[in-house]
Protein backbone atom coordinates (compact mmCIF):
# COMPACT_ATOMS: atom_id res chain seq x y z
CA UNK A 1 0.00 0.00 0.00
CA UNK A 2 1.18 3.35 -0.92
CA UNK A 3 1.23 6.68 1.72
CA UNK A 4 1.50 10.11 1.32
CA UNK A 5 4.62 11.75 2.87
CA UNK A 6 2.91 13.12 5.63
CA UNK A 7 2.14 9.17 7.23
CA UNK A 8 5.79 8.51 5.66
CA UNK A 9 7.38 10.47 7.97
CA UNK A 10 5.25 9.32 11.07
CA UNK A 11 5.61 5.05 10.22
CA UNK A 12 8.82 4.31 8.73
CA UNK A 13 11.90 3.32 10.22
CA UNK A 14 9.94 1.60 13.40
CA UNK A 15 10.75 -1.68 14.38
CA UNK A 16 8.20 -4.92 13.16
CA UNK A 17 4.96 -4.71 15.62
CA UNK A 18 5.41 -7.85 17.88
CA UNK A 19 3.60 -8.11 20.81
CA UNK A 20 5.45 -6.36 23.97
CA UNK A 21 7.79 -5.00 21.13
CA UNK A 22 9.05 -1.01 21.30
CA UNK A 23 6.96 1.10 18.66
CA UNK A 24 10.40 3.86 18.58
CA UNK A 25 13.93 1.92 17.63
CA UNK A 26 16.29 1.85 20.68
CA UNK A 27 19.37 3.78 20.57
CA UNK A 28 21.92 1.32 20.07
CA UNK A 29 25.78 2.72 21.93
CA UNK A 30 27.68 0.14 20.83
CA UNK A 31 31.04 -0.05 18.90
CA UNK A 32 31.26 -3.26 18.26
CA UNK A 33 28.77 -6.28 17.45
CA UNK A 34 28.67 -9.87 17.35
CA UNK A 35 29.64 -11.77 14.23
CA UNK A 36 27.34 -12.95 11.84
CA UNK A 37 25.32 -10.08 11.59
CA UNK A 38 24.96 -7.40 9.50
CA UNK A 39 27.05 -5.05 11.46
CA UNK A 40 30.20 -5.99 12.48
CA UNK A 41 31.77 -2.25 14.08
CA UNK A 42 30.59 1.02 14.66
CA UNK A 43 32.10 3.27 12.12
CA UNK A 44 30.56 1.12 9.23
CA UNK A 45 27.03 0.58 10.54
CA UNK A 46 24.60 1.00 13.52
CA UNK A 47 20.99 -0.20 13.71
CA UNK A 48 19.83 3.65 14.85
CA UNK A 49 21.44 4.56 11.64
CA UNK A 50 19.29 2.32 9.56
CA UNK A 51 15.79 3.07 10.92
CA UNK A 52 16.85 7.20 9.93
CA UNK A 53 18.27 5.96 6.86
CA UNK A 54 14.81 4.10 5.87
CA UNK A 55 12.49 7.44 6.07
CA UNK A 56 15.06 9.38 4.18
CA UNK A 57 15.85 7.50 1.37
CA UNK A 58 12.03 6.61 1.15
CA UNK A 59 11.24 10.36 1.01
CA UNK A 60 13.43 11.15 -1.19
CA UNK A 61 13.05 7.58 -3.72
CA UNK A 62 16.56 6.33 -2.85
CA UNK A 63 18.75 4.45 -0.78
CA UNK A 64 20.18 6.82 1.82
CA UNK A 65 23.25 7.04 3.88
CA UNK A 66 23.79 9.56 7.29
CA UNK A 67 26.90 11.26 7.88
CA UNK A 68 28.37 13.36 10.90
CA UNK A 69 27.32 16.52 8.75
CA UNK A 70 25.63 18.31 6.46
CA UNK A 71 29.50 19.14 5.23
CA UNK A 72 30.56 15.85 5.88
CA UNK A 73 28.10 13.83 3.53
CA UNK A 74 28.73 17.02 0.39
CA UNK A 75 32.77 16.24 1.12
CA UNK A 76 32.19 12.77 0.34
CA UNK A 77 30.40 13.15 -2.66
CA UNK A 78 33.10 15.58 -4.23
CA UNK A 79 35.53 13.36 -2.81
CA UNK A 80 35.03 10.51 -5.36
CA UNK A 81 35.53 12.82 -8.16
CA UNK A 82 38.57 11.76 -10.29
CA UNK A 83 41.31 13.83 -10.14
CA UNK A 84 41.19 16.74 -10.98
CA UNK A 85 37.69 16.88 -11.56
CA UNK A 86 35.36 19.32 -13.02
CA UNK A 87 32.25 20.71 -11.19
CA UNK A 88 30.32 23.94 -12.09
CA UNK A 89 28.32 25.50 -9.09
CA UNK A 90 25.90 28.19 -8.04
CA UNK A 91 27.67 31.50 -7.30
CA UNK A 92 25.15 31.67 -4.03
CA UNK A 93 25.85 28.02 -3.11
CA UNK A 94 26.14 27.25 0.78
CA UNK A 95 29.38 28.55 2.42
CA UNK A 96 30.54 25.80 3.43
CA UNK A 97 30.83 23.82 -0.33
CA UNK A 98 32.33 26.81 -1.79
CA UNK A 99 34.66 26.73 0.98
CA UNK A 100 35.58 22.77 0.68
CA UNK A 101 35.97 23.08 -3.24
CA UNK A 102 37.77 26.25 -2.82
CA UNK A 103 39.87 24.58 -0.37
CA UNK A 104 40.56 21.33 -2.73
CA UNK A 105 40.85 23.37 -5.55
CA UNK A 106 44.08 25.29 -4.26
CA UNK A 107 45.81 21.38 -3.79
CA UNK A 108 44.95 21.06 -7.46
CA UNK A 109 42.56 18.17 -6.99
CA UNK A 110 39.43 19.51 -8.97
CA UNK A 111 38.34 22.76 -10.94
CA UNK A 112 35.11 24.56 -10.37
CA UNK A 113 33.33 27.45 -12.24
CA UNK A 114 30.02 28.96 -10.48
CA UNK A 115 26.94 29.99 -12.57
CA UNK A 116 23.76 31.67 -11.37
CA UNK A 117 21.47 28.77 -11.67
CA UNK A 118 18.56 30.50 -12.58
CA UNK A 119 19.52 30.75 -16.08
CA UNK A 120 19.11 27.04 -17.58
CA UNK A 121 21.11 28.15 -20.68
CA UNK A 122 24.12 29.97 -19.08
CA UNK A 123 24.78 26.75 -16.97
CA UNK A 124 24.16 24.83 -19.63
CA UNK A 125 27.08 26.58 -21.80
CA UNK A 126 29.01 27.06 -19.04
CA UNK A 127 28.90 23.13 -18.29
CA UNK A 128 29.57 22.29 -22.33
CA UNK A 129 32.82 24.88 -21.70
CA UNK A 130 34.51 23.63 -18.87
CA UNK A 131 33.86 20.21 -18.86
CA UNK A 132 33.84 19.07 -22.16
CA UNK A 133 37.10 21.33 -23.27
CA UNK A 134 39.53 20.18 -26.39
CA UNK A 135 40.87 17.03 -24.98
CA UNK A 136 38.72 16.74 -22.36
CA UNK A 137 36.79 12.75 -23.03
CA UNK A 138 33.42 13.55 -24.43
CA UNK A 139 30.46 11.36 -23.37
CA UNK A 140 28.96 10.01 -20.29
CA UNK A 141 32.24 8.29 -18.07
CA UNK A 142 31.25 5.13 -16.25
CA UNK A 143 33.06 6.43 -13.35
CA UNK A 144 30.84 9.38 -11.33
CA UNK A 145 31.79 12.49 -12.10
CA UNK A 146 34.32 11.54 -14.54
CA UNK A 147 32.50 13.40 -16.98
CA UNK A 148 32.42 16.40 -14.72
CA UNK A 149 29.70 17.20 -12.49
CA UNK A 150 26.71 19.70 -12.09
CA UNK A 151 26.43 20.55 -8.26
CA UNK A 152 23.07 22.17 -8.18
CA UNK A 153 20.92 24.12 -4.72
CA UNK A 154 17.43 24.66 -5.44
CA UNK A 155 16.57 27.36 -3.96
CA UNK A 156 19.61 28.57 -3.73
CA UNK A 157 21.08 29.90 -0.24
CA UNK A 158 20.46 32.58 0.27
CA UNK A 159 19.52 34.46 -2.40
CA UNK A 160 16.49 31.41 -3.17
CA UNK A 161 17.00 31.20 -6.51
CA UNK A 162 15.36 27.92 -8.43
CA UNK A 163 17.11 25.97 -10.78
CA UNK A 164 14.84 23.63 -13.34
CA UNK A 165 16.24 20.61 -12.45
CA UNK A 166 14.77 18.80 -14.93
CA UNK A 167 16.15 20.80 -17.79
CA UNK A 168 19.60 20.86 -15.93
CA UNK A 169 19.55 17.33 -14.60
CA UNK A 170 18.85 16.21 -18.83
CA UNK A 171 21.09 18.78 -20.52
CA UNK A 172 24.00 17.79 -18.34
CA UNK A 173 23.50 14.29 -18.55
CA UNK A 174 23.57 14.67 -22.53
CA UNK A 175 27.05 16.64 -21.58
CA UNK A 176 28.06 13.28 -20.18
CA UNK A 177 27.97 15.16 -16.66
CA UNK A 178 26.26 14.15 -13.49
CA UNK A 179 24.48 16.05 -11.25
CA UNK A 180 24.17 16.46 -7.49
CA UNK A 181 21.53 18.48 -5.62
CA UNK A 182 21.54 19.97 -1.92
CA UNK A 183 17.61 19.62 -1.22
CA UNK A 184 17.97 21.26 2.52
CA UNK A 185 16.21 23.86 1.91
CA UNK A 186 13.08 22.64 0.27
CA UNK A 187 13.05 19.28 1.84
CA UNK A 188 11.46 16.16 0.09
CA UNK A 189 8.32 17.17 1.01
CA UNK A 190 8.76 19.81 -1.16
CA UNK A 191 10.53 18.21 -3.89
CA UNK A 192 12.49 15.65 -5.14
CA UNK A 193 15.62 15.70 -7.57
CA UNK A 194 15.80 12.27 -7.83
CA UNK A 195 12.70 11.96 -9.45
CA UNK A 196 13.86 14.83 -11.55
CA UNK A 197 16.80 13.34 -13.30
CA UNK A 198 19.16 14.41 -10.36
CA UNK A 199 22.26 11.27 -9.38
CA UNK A 200 22.65 12.29 -5.90
CA UNK A 201 20.73 14.38 -3.14
CA UNK A 202 22.15 15.58 -0.55
CA UNK A 203 20.95 17.49 3.01
CA UNK A 204 22.26 19.09 5.84
CA UNK A 205 20.03 17.04 8.43
CA UNK A 206 20.79 19.80 11.07
CA UNK A 207 17.91 21.77 9.51
CA UNK A 208 14.74 21.29 8.40
CA UNK A 209 14.51 17.57 8.33
CA UNK A 210 15.47 17.09 12.31
CA UNK A 211 14.04 20.73 12.82
CA UNK A 212 14.84 21.52 16.29
CA UNK A 213 18.01 22.94 16.46
CA UNK A 214 19.54 20.55 18.32
CA UNK A 215 21.41 17.97 16.37
CA UNK A 216 24.38 18.22 13.43
CA UNK A 217 23.97 15.75 10.65
CA UNK A 218 23.96 15.02 6.75
CA UNK A 219 22.39 12.53 4.26
CA UNK A 220 23.19 11.88 0.77
CA UNK A 221 20.69 9.65 -1.40
CA UNK A 222 20.91 7.89 -4.66
CA UNK A 223 19.30 5.31 -6.69
CA UNK A 224 22.73 4.49 -8.26
CA UNK A 225 24.61 1.33 -6.96
CA UNK A 226 27.76 1.98 -7.99
CA UNK A 227 27.68 5.64 -6.24
CA UNK A 228 25.94 4.12 -2.79
CA UNK A 229 28.79 1.90 -2.99
CA UNK A 230 31.52 4.76 -3.17
CA UNK A 231 29.20 6.53 -0.85
CA UNK A 232 29.77 4.23 1.86
CA UNK A 233 33.51 3.76 1.58
CA UNK A 234 33.67 7.53 2.17
CA UNK A 235 32.24 7.15 5.08
CA UNK A 236 33.80 4.57 6.92
CA UNK A 237 37.19 5.09 5.53
CA UNK A 238 36.88 9.10 6.27
CA UNK A 239 34.89 8.36 9.59
CA UNK A 240 32.44 11.16 9.24
CA UNK A 241 29.63 8.73 10.63
CA UNK A 242 26.54 9.80 12.76
CA UNK A 243 26.02 9.16 16.54
CA UNK A 244 23.32 6.98 17.27
CA UNK A 245 22.03 10.09 19.57
CA UNK A 246 22.04 12.18 16.78
CA UNK A 247 20.17 10.04 14.27
CA UNK A 248 17.18 8.95 17.15
CA UNK A 249 16.83 13.31 17.74
CA UNK A 250 16.59 13.58 13.94
CA UNK A 251 14.14 10.45 13.31
CA UNK A 252 12.19 11.82 16.22
CA UNK A 253 12.29 15.37 14.90
CA UNK A 254 11.44 13.97 11.27
CA UNK A 255 8.07 12.67 13.05
CA UNK A 256 6.76 15.87 12.85
CA UNK A 257 8.45 17.01 9.76
CA UNK A 258 5.27 17.90 7.62
CA UNK A 259 3.56 19.65 10.10
CA UNK A 260 6.33 21.88 10.07
CA UNK A 261 7.21 22.32 6.94
CA UNK A 262 3.34 22.96 6.25
CA UNK A 263 3.42 26.06 9.01
CA UNK A 264 6.22 27.46 8.36
CA UNK A 265 5.45 27.85 4.98
CA UNK A 266 2.58 28.96 5.46
CA UNK A 267 4.28 32.08 8.07
CA UNK A 268 6.49 32.43 5.06
CA UNK A 269 4.09 33.57 2.87
CA UNK A 270 3.11 36.02 4.93
CA UNK A 271 6.02 37.98 6.02
CA UNK A 272 7.13 37.72 2.57
CA UNK A 273 4.10 39.70 1.27
CA UNK A 274 4.19 42.49 4.53
CA UNK A 275 7.75 42.92 4.11
CA UNK A 276 7.52 43.58 0.04
CA UNK A 277 4.89 46.45 1.45
CA UNK A 278 7.17 47.66 4.01
CA UNK A 279 8.87 51.08 3.12
CA UNK A 280 12.31 49.88 4.99
CA UNK A 281 12.55 46.98 2.76
CA UNK A 282 13.95 47.49 -1.39
CA UNK A 283 13.47 43.40 -2.29
CA UNK A 284 11.95 40.70 -1.15
CA UNK A 285 13.76 36.84 -2.45
CA UNK A 286 11.04 34.60 -1.96
CA UNK A 287 9.81 32.18 -4.95
CA UNK A 288 6.07 31.76 -3.46
CA UNK A 289 5.49 35.46 -4.45
CA UNK A 290 4.02 36.07 -7.92
CA UNK A 291 6.55 38.24 -8.85
CA UNK A 292 9.51 36.86 -7.78
CA UNK A 293 12.12 35.10 -11.23
CA UNK A 294 11.56 31.86 -9.70
CA UNK A 295 7.97 31.77 -9.08
CA UNK A 296 6.98 29.83 -12.01
CA UNK A 297 9.68 27.46 -11.58
CA UNK A 298 8.97 26.56 -8.25
CA UNK A 299 5.18 26.34 -8.79
CA UNK A 300 6.03 24.27 -11.52
CA UNK A 301 8.42 21.86 -9.83
CA UNK A 302 7.72 22.34 -6.24
CA UNK A 303 5.08 20.95 -3.80
CA UNK A 304 4.99 24.27 -2.19
CA UNK A 305 7.56 27.43 -1.15
CA UNK A 306 9.41 26.48 1.74
CA UNK A 307 10.05 28.43 4.89
CA UNK A 308 13.32 30.31 3.47
CA UNK A 309 12.91 34.26 2.94
CA UNK A 310 15.66 36.89 2.14
CA UNK A 311 14.80 40.66 2.19
CA UNK A 312 17.55 43.90 1.86
CA UNK A 313 16.63 47.16 3.75
CA UNK A 314 17.12 50.36 2.54
CA UNK A 315 20.36 51.06 5.20
CA UNK A 316 23.97 49.15 4.25
CA UNK A 317 25.42 46.72 6.89
CA UNK A 318 25.66 48.72 9.86
CA UNK A 319 22.12 49.82 9.88
CA UNK A 320 20.76 46.77 8.99
CA UNK A 321 22.96 45.13 11.91
CA UNK A 322 21.50 47.55 14.56
CA UNK A 323 17.82 46.67 13.12
CA UNK A 324 18.32 42.85 13.76
CA UNK A 325 19.74 44.05 17.09
CA UNK A 326 15.91 45.40 18.05
CA UNK A 327 14.34 42.37 17.45
CA UNK A 328 12.97 40.64 20.77
CA UNK A 329 11.15 37.94 19.67
CA UNK A 330 13.05 36.45 16.25
CA UNK A 331 16.63 34.93 17.20
CA UNK A 332 19.72 36.50 15.36
CA UNK A 333 21.51 33.87 14.85
CA UNK A 334 22.98 31.21 12.01
CA UNK A 335 21.51 28.07 10.66
CA UNK A 336 18.07 27.36 9.58
CA UNK A 337 15.28 24.88 9.67
CA UNK A 338 14.25 24.88 13.06
CA UNK A 339 10.87 25.88 15.20
CA UNK A 340 12.28 28.94 15.62
CA UNK A 341 12.62 31.97 13.35
CA UNK A 342 16.36 32.71 13.24
CA UNK A 343 17.40 35.65 11.23
CA UNK A 344 20.76 37.00 10.40
CA UNK A 345 22.73 39.20 7.89
CA UNK A 346 24.24 36.87 5.64
CA UNK A 347 27.45 39.12 4.68
CA UNK A 348 29.25 39.26 8.23
CA UNK A 349 30.34 35.69 6.87
CA UNK A 350 33.94 35.31 5.09
CA UNK A 351 33.43 34.26 1.56
CA UNK A 352 29.67 36.14 1.69
CA UNK A 353 31.42 39.64 0.51
CA UNK A 354 29.77 39.54 -3.16
CA UNK A 355 26.06 39.48 -1.39
CA UNK A 356 24.26 42.81 -1.24
CA UNK A 357 25.59 44.29 2.50
CA UNK A 358 22.06 44.60 4.17
CA UNK A 359 20.67 41.03 2.75
CA UNK A 360 18.68 39.48 5.70
CA UNK A 361 18.14 35.92 5.32
CA UNK A 362 15.33 34.59 7.72
CA UNK A 363 14.14 31.05 8.56
CA UNK A 364 10.50 30.98 9.78
CA UNK A 365 9.60 28.74 12.34
CA UNK A 366 6.36 27.72 13.68
CA UNK A 367 5.42 30.51 15.98
CA UNK A 368 2.19 32.63 15.83
CA UNK A 369 2.65 34.65 12.28
CA UNK A 370 1.21 37.82 13.96
CA UNK A 371 3.82 37.87 17.00
CA UNK A 372 6.48 37.63 14.42
CA UNK A 373 5.22 40.20 12.29
CA UNK A 374 4.98 42.58 15.28
CA UNK A 375 8.26 42.20 15.94
CA UNK A 376 9.87 42.30 12.46
CA UNK A 377 7.67 45.12 12.09
CA UNK A 378 8.81 47.56 15.16
CA UNK A 379 12.30 46.70 14.38
CA UNK A 380 12.00 47.95 10.93
CA UNK A 381 9.75 51.18 11.95
CA UNK A 382 12.65 52.66 13.82
CA UNK A 383 15.33 51.96 11.32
Amino acid sequence: MDFAPATEVVHLGRPDRVPGGPLNPPVVLSSTFHEGGDTVYGRDGNPTWVALEEVIGALEGGSCLVFASGLAAIAAVLETLPVPGRVVVPGDAYNGTRRFLADVAERGRLRFRTVDVADTEAVLQACAEFCQAPGRPSGRSEQFGGGGLLWLESPTNPLLAVADLAALAEGAHQLGMDVVVDNTFASPLLQKPLELGADVVVHSATKILSGHSDVVLGAAVTRRPDVLEQLTRRRSLHGAIAGPWEAWLALRGIRTLSLRVERAAANAAVLAERLAAHPRVVAVRYPGRPDDPSHEVARRQMAGFGSMVSFETTGGAQETEELLGRLRLLTVATSLGGVETLIERRGRWQGEQALPPSLVRMSVGIEDVEDLWRDLEQALGRS
